[in-house]
């Protein structure tokens, strides 16, 4: 079937998935692979399944699982360099060529549509088969769907079919509150498909034809959790299965035992591990009990792998430590504590902060999946992007440091006073700038939070608090540590304060809750309780001295850890 061709900017293209005639035969699955040329593993379109109800009263739900084409996309939105960008016909399509693979697209996607290509390591999608819309062509899934389930048409022709399944019909979105506004409509789809939550996920992560996935030795799983005096207890020790497991283990106390270490399937059945394999593998499906009054189990689901990995978990920390580093002592300059000739003012704090920006922008490239192309955050900058903005803040504090080390070189306090003018600023905005950067990952309900940007504050000041400690001390100023040493004692208590009110509060979001379940409770609970230790261990920090400053400094580090990757740890699609 061929589509007419009016001007693409009068179009507006939708996709209507009908679920009451979806038999789950995967060939759109299929078509979409040989269409595009997706390689293996990776997939721009699959059909998830879910099994409703209880013998014998039970049914196999399908949902056709993909691209959302929103109307307001935060992938795009979050793209440093507009790979990702909508077109005046309403395609969300992505461009390879500039792509820099910083994962921010997938970050922000609430649907876990987007993906890394593995051959070429670009981020990548269902994009509507833009080259056979282009030329009056439906999309491959389209031509050969044999129960005509999916249908594509222009939602501005008001008298097409399209405009009158979306109009007349009783047809739903995936998850709606994200304000996305998608337009890929789903008609007679069940509630325990379209939530990411609405059902549960299988004892041990094992699906009806595959696991969730390769992980890295030691990754445990997240089944059912048993309840204990009223919380949800930690997951015991498991493996999640992957590929080279036969089916569940021999039964241990009622339950299917977790599955033994497996191997991921490869020629002489030695383990073939892709370039991202160390990631969080994300299960599909609710851990606990499923959004929904009925019976409902996944039963089959692909992999989906957490876009940031502990890379960026160090990031947070090594850029607090360059903003505090300067911080502290230029507000003790300000206060009078020391004078603008100050060593720790003129020479230490610009140091470390400087050494600390050159940490954290080797991070930020060694993260990317084309750290060639990093120049392109400035040289094709898409300025709604907050890794944009943060570049370019991270530019001109270093600039700034650079000036002041110039500064003390040559003596001029004049020229140290008007640097602190940008200098006070600049590095409270890299502190705080992360914040809205995982704001803008719309999809990580525990990050949309109002107390994340005085967290991070209160954390560079810790931070440089606890660097202009060792520094006093190193220059025998005993009594101005001692000083540094009580006002850490506060930032400590601050932030400590800050972390119990993000984590406790009552969350809006079950997506939020089970998040800060994670961390408290659940696969990264070893890092939150360690730096909780060390946390308040520094709040001690004026009686045991460097201890205490060696566990301020050091505890920041789990527990970002333990944020950045709990919040990815929640399903999406």
């Amino acid at each position: 079937m061929s589509l007419a061709a009016p001007e693409d900017a009068e179009r507006r293209w939708v996709k209507i998935l009908d679920q009451t005639r979806c038999i789950g035969c995967h060939a759109c699955t299929t078509a979409c692979k040989s269409e595009n040329s997706v390689p293996v593993g990776v997939t721009r379109t699959y059909v998830k399944a879910v099994d409703v109800g209880m013998f014998p009263q039970v049914r196999r739900a399908f949902q056709v699982t993909r691209c959302n084409q929103c109307d307001d996309p935060p992938c795009v939105a979050a793209c440093p360099t507009e790979a990702m960008h909508r077109r005046p016909d309403g395609i969300v399509d992505f461009d390879k060529s500039i792509c820099i693979g910083c994962k921010a697209c997938m970050a922000a996607c609430p649907y876990d549509a987007i993906f890394i290509n593995p051959e070429d390591h670009s981020a990548e999608k269902c994009n509507f088969c833009a080259h056979r819309i282009e030329i009056g062509l439906e999309p491959a899934c389209v031509v050969v769907c044999p129960t005509e389930a999916i249908r594509v048409g222009d939602l501005s022709d008001v008298n097409g079919p399209a405009a009158a399944a979306v109009y007349r019909q009783p047809v739903q979105v995936r998850r709606p509150e994200k304000e996305t506004r998608p337009k890929v409509f789903y008609l007679g789809a069940h509630k325990a498909t379209l939530d990411p939550l609405g059902a549960s996920r299988p004892e041990g992560g094992l699906y009806a034809w595959a696991g969730q996935g390769l992980v890295r030795p030691g990754q445990r799983a997240s089944g059912k959790l048993p309840v204990v005096r009223g919380r949800i207890a930690s997951p015991r020790r498991g493996r999640i299965a992957t590929s080279g497991d036969r089916g569940p283990g021999p039964r241990a106390g009622g339950r299917i035992a977790p599955p033994r270490r497996g191997r991921s399937a490869a020629p002489g059945g030695k383990p073939r591990l892709s370039r991202r394999s160390w990631h969080l593998p994300v299960g599909a499906g609710h851990p606990y009990e499923a959004n929904t009054s009925g019976e409902a189990t996944v039963a089959y689901d692909v992999p989906h792998q957490a876009p940031w990995d502990w890379r960026v978990s160090l990031y947070t920390w090594t850029k607090g430590i360059a903003a505090g580093a300067y911080l502290v002592p230029l507000l003790l300059v300000l206060s009078g504590q020391i004078p603008w000739s100050a060593t720790l003012f003129e020479w230490v704090g610009p140091l470390v902060a400087l050494g600390a920006l050159g940490a954290t922008g080797i991070l930020l490239v060694w993260d990317l999946e084309h750290p060639e192309r990093f120049y392109l955050i400035f040289l094709r900058h898409h300025w709604r992007s907050w890794l944009v903005r943060g570049a370019f803040v991270i530019g001109a504090y270093s600039g700034v440091l650079v000036l002041q080390l110039v500064a003390s070189g040559i003596g001029s306090s004049l020229m140290s006073e008007v640097l602190a003018c940008f200098g006070l600023p600049l590095a409270l905005m890299t502190a705080a700038y992360t914040a809205y950067l995982f704001a803008q990952a719309k999809a990580r309900d525990l990050w949309q939070s109002p107390l994340l940007p005085p967290q991070l504050v209160a954390q560079a000041l810790m931070l440089g608090t606890a660097v202009s400690y060792f520094a006093a001390r190193a220059l025998g100023q005993s009594l101005l540590a001692r000083h540094i040493g009580i006002g850490l004692t506060g930032l400590a208590a601050i932030d400590v304060l800050l972390v119990v009110g993000e984590l406790t509060i009552g969350h809006v979001t079950a997506h939020a809750r089970l998040a800060a379940d994670e961390i408290l409770f659940g696969r990264f609970a070893r890092f939150f309780w360690v730096a909780a230790v060390l946390l308040a261990i520094s709040i001690s920090t004026h009686w045991i001295g460097l201890a205490g400053a060696g566990a301020a400094f050091v505890g920041v580090l789990p527990y970002e850890h333990s944020f950045v990757q709990g919040g990815q740890a929640v399903p999406l699609a």
